[in-house]
């Protein structure tokens, strides 16, 4: 008999597990409960403190929950700020730069997460130029291919932790290492690791990370966070700035900006509070649970999934090693599209993506058991489908 599985005490905390089979952790993490109280916090303090809420809770939330976020990254205190999106962190680490001059080269991976891909394409009209790293085999990412692209005429790396289409954990710590060698600066997107993945800034000496809350954190759309590495902090001024980004924001100067220190110093306009409030609770609940502890069970899991999918001959696009794979198995069976359609009809939440299939992503709060019947739903609608035609 295997032993009790203590995750699982957390369960109760997330209602949609009452009614679904929910694998997809990956796209948004099920909501806790504890939200409806935060929301109902939110709103019960804007009706009763009006305007005075800034002073006695909302200016300083941001910061608060960031250095929250921080400590599951190993982040110094006070060098993560708090962003609406992904797409917008990296809008601001790239205005920190000038691009029209010799140092102006871009390197990334197709695998990234296409919002960034477009926004680093975009950057073409500024000087960059932009060099994209093809993958082989639409699940890994060439590591010679990568470091190569790396050279003097590199300013920036940006790339994905964990892809999103594969779930392949990238080599950071060696990509890191080569932009460094050759003065390039690296941004690491950890929207699909951290959560489920250990992430460690600190150990990697990574310049910038960012990433999301509503997938492994349980943490609603609306927040994103960036870090920036804190000696770098002091040096970057980025022009995609704001009033928050003001060392006295209150003063309402007229003309340029003096930079905030950091991590208002990142920052932009007003912060959406009603949403950080809703992001708390998640992050509480999985610095609470512990990411090691999670990371032990998500290979657990994840492993069975590729089994499973084995022993019905469905192709895995996903890593086979467990070190190289994030918290997502992409089973790309026949009809994968259909099926994930018919699968979210049978309370089976999952999702698919083109040129991975069907995306399975248990967490820390999913049982063995919901493993197993994902699957064997899969094989009773493959089964049906085939006696119908």
């Amino acid at each position: 008999m295997s032993a009790p599985d203590e995750l699982l005490r957390y369960r109760s905390q997330f209602p949609i597990l009452e009614r679904t089979n929910y694998m997809i952790s990956n796209s948004l993490g099920a909501m806790p409960k504890a939200v409806y109280g935060a929301l109902q916090g939110f709103a019960d303090t804007w009706a009763t403190r009006g305007v005075r809420a800034w002073e006695e809770r909302w200016w300083m939330l941001a910061l608060e929950v960031a250095n929250d976020l921080g400590a599951l990254m190993n982040a110094p205190e006070n060098s993560v700020s708090i962003h609406q999106n992904v797409t917008t962190c990296e809008a601001v680490v790239a205005s920190c730069f000038d691009f029209t001059g010799k140092r102006n080269k871009v390197v990334y991976s197709d695998m990234n997460f296409p919002s960034v891909m477009y926004f680093w394409e975009a950057q073409r009209s500024y000087g960059a130029q932009v060099h994209m790293v093809k993958t082989d085999d639409g699940i890994t990412v060439p590591i010679e291919r990568m470091l190569e692209a790396i050279d003097e005429q590199t300013l920036i790396v940006p790339i994905s932790h964990v892809i999103f289409r594969s779930a392949y954990i990238q080599d950071a710590k060696a990509i890191i290492e080569k932009a460094h060698k050759v003065g390039a600066y690296v941004v690491l997107d950890t929207f699909q690791s951290l959560g489920t993945v250990p992430v460690d800034v600190q150990a990697l000496n990574v310049d910038f990370a960012c990433g999301g809350v509503l997938k492994w954190l349980c943490g609603g759309p609306g927040v994103a966070y960036l870090y920036v590495r804190p000696d770098l902090g002091k040096r970057v001024q980025p022009k995609f700035t704001g009033w928050f980004g003001h060392e006295n924001a209150f003063e309402f100067a007229i003309g340029p900006t003096r930079y905030a220190e950091t991590p208002y110093r990142f920052m932009n306009g007003t912060t959406q509070i009603a949403t950080i409030e809703a992001a708390h609770p998640g992050i509480k609940i999985i610095r609470e649970v512990g990411i090691d502890k999670i990371r032990e069970k998500s290979k657990r899991m994840t492993s069975r999934l590729i089994e499973l999918a084995d022993g019905h001959g469905w192709r895995v696009n996903s890593p086979r090693a467990a070190e190289q794979r994030g918290g997502t198995v992409s089973i790309d069976m026949p009809d994968s599209q259909q099926v994930s359609r018919e699968l979210l009809a049978r309370e089976v939440i999952v999702d698919w993506r083109p040129k991975a299939g069907v995306r399975f992503s248990p967490h820390f709060y999913n049982t063995d058991e919901e493993v197993e019947s994902a699957i064997a739903a899969v094989a009773d609608i493959l089964k049906s489908r085939a006696v119908i035609a």
